[in-house]
C-alpha cells in the first residue's frame, strides 16, 4: 500500500491525497505531527529532505511534493 507522510495543514499534502482517491489508489496516511517517530520516517525516505508529502510506493519509490502529474505518472509505471 501507498503510504502517505504529511501533515493535516499542508496545503500540497491535501492536494495529494486527493490526487491519490480521483485515482482510487488505495494509501495509508500518516501524520507527522501526530505519529511517534513518522517526521524521522519522512526525511529518512526523502533523504535528508524534510519536505511534505512523501509519497512511498510499495517498491520503495518515492516521491517528495509531487505534482499531480508526478503521482498520476507513478501511479501508471508502478504497482500498488
Amino acid at each position: 500500500m501507498i503510504k502517505v507522510f504529511g501533515a493535516d495543514w499542508c496545503g500540497d499534502c491535501i492536494r495529494a491525497k486527493r490526487a491519490l482517491e480521483r485515482a482510487g489508489a488505495a494509501y495509508e496516511w500518516i501524520d507527522v505531527e501526530v505519529q511517534a517517530g513518522a517526521a524521522a520516517e519522512a526525511v529518512e525516505h526523502a533523504r535528508g529532505r524534510k519536505n511534505i508529502p512523501v509519497v512511498v510506493f510499495p517498491d520503495g519509490h518515492v516521491l517528495v511534493e509531487p505534482s499531480d502529474p508526478e503521482l498520476e505518472r507513478a501511479l501508471i509505471e508502478r504497482p500498488t
